[in-house]
């Protein structure tokens, strides 16, 4: 039976990417090696030290610090990794207990929010953990959750090295699992993040008193608290990410 011309195309095409024809501008020798060979892979910057802006001179608990805020930002989008400057809208020290003030603080002046927030808590035993989302934190009706799938919780405590008599930084991040959409949720009387199965993966009141911690199908996290999966709450902050 002949063969096809779709057939026959199809080998001559073949052919010609085999046995390519020898350009008379071409040079293989060993003397000068191709361009491609060449070819430079240029890495990105080296990041500008972070600056944390906002805490008052009165300022006795101040909870974020550079070393924790660098650990973080390598769990952060690209885009929010190469900010450099973090900025307090709210502190409990500072803005009083209060969750409705924490609504009202972090609220965006504009409706085209692109700012990324870092939610930071520390409990009784001096565990700090927390979150980062894509939105600000607000009130919605009929439980409607938002949020990405950039979103994350984390934890971190500071450890003593017996051997040096140093002090480090042991920080966890549990990033979005993509096994529910139960991100954010928030109402006047409480701030939630994660969920299925009945368990919040990150729980506080209006007050600013009590957290609950546990584990959630949404970030596949294990209780932040080393209080366990309720907690005293000691401050409260949330960092503005541009």
């Amino acid at each position: 039976m002949p063969e096809s011309t779709f057939t026959n195309s199809l080998k001559g095409f073949f052919k010609k990417q085999k046995s390519p024809s020898p350009s008379p501008e071409s040079n293989t020798s060993s003397k000068s090696p191709s361009i491609r060979n060449n070819a430079l892979f240029i890495e990105d910057p080296p990041l500008t030290p972070l600056e944390l802006h906002g805490y008052s001179k009165t300022t006795k608990n101040k909870i974020l610090t550079l070393e924790l805020g660098e650990e973080i930002r390598n769990m952060l989008p690209s885009r929010h990794q190469v900010s450099s400057n973090w900025e307090l809208v709210y502190s409990l020290e500072q803005h009083g207990a209060s969750l409705n003030t924490l609504y009202s603080n972090i609220k965006p002046s504009t409706k085209y929010d692109k700012n990324g927030y870092l939610l930071v808590i520390k409990d009784q035993r001096g565990t700090i953990l927390g979150s980062y989302t894509n939105e600000h934190f607000h009130p919605t009706d009929m439980k409607r959750f938002y949020g990405n799938g950039e979103c994350f919780l984390w934890k971190s405590k500071l450890i003593d090295n017996k051997e040096s008599g140093e002090k480090f930084i042991r920080f966890q991040a549990f990033p979005y699992t993509g096994l529910n959409d139960f991100i954010i949720y928030c109402t006047s009387k409480f701030l939630s993040l994660g969920g299925g199965d009945g368990h919040y993966g990150l729980w506080i009141d209006q007050e600013l008193l009590h957290g609950v911690s546990d584990h959630s199908l949404t970030f596949g996290n294990e209780p932040l608290s080393s209080q366990g999966n309720k907690f005293s709450i000691l401050g409260v902050e949330v960092w503005r990410i541009s």
